[in-house]
């Protein structure tokens, strides 16, 4: 089984929709049985809520089917249990990387699978706590979603 696990900071507006998005089409593609995916957050300031209702309102409107999680922050242990762990921004890369010290996960900036593919032109998915911009967030997240399952199924020949 590969792993995926999305990171921002508070684990309610990036993450879970790249989580639920990345999850809606990896089902779309017949693929549930060989890849499966999480989310978390950085910090813990939003553990145990729900996710933002700014990400709610894009994922029904793009009907994406999504259940209500609670927030969690990253731990440890999920350096070994997960393929592939990655960072909305820089920010969160670089904290990922020093508790990745070690780990054999693959572990990078979330977009860099999209700017390979020429998909986007940015590196980071701002975050829409701040911008508000939860509908480019979500272009952002469905280019970067998108491009990494390619490269997932290209890699491990699915």
């Amino acid at each position: 089984m590969i792993r995926v696990l999305f990171v921002c900071t508070g684990n309610i507006c990036r993450s879970p929709m790249a989580e639920e998005y990345f999850r809606h089409i990896v089902q779309q593609a017949g693929l549930s049985q060989h890849i499966t995916c999480d989310s978390a957050g950085i910090s813990d300031e939003e553990v145990g809520n729900v996710t933002h209702s700014g990400t709610q309102r894009v994922l029904r409107k793009n009907q994406i089917p999504f259940q209500l999680h609670d927030a969690r922050q990253i731990h440890p242990s999920d350096m070994s249990s997960f393929d592939y762990i990655l960072g909305m921004d820089r920010r969160h890369l670089s904290r990922l990387q020093a508790m990745a010290r070690g780990s054999t996960a693959e572990v990078a900036l979330f977009l860099s699978y999209a700017n390979r593919a020429g998909t986007v032109q940015t590196s980071e998915v701002d975050d829409p706590w701040y911008t508000g911009r939860f509908d480019e967030t979500f272009a952002e997240v469905s280019a970067g979603c998108d491009a990494l399952l390619a490269s997932i199924r290209q890699q491990h020949r699915l």
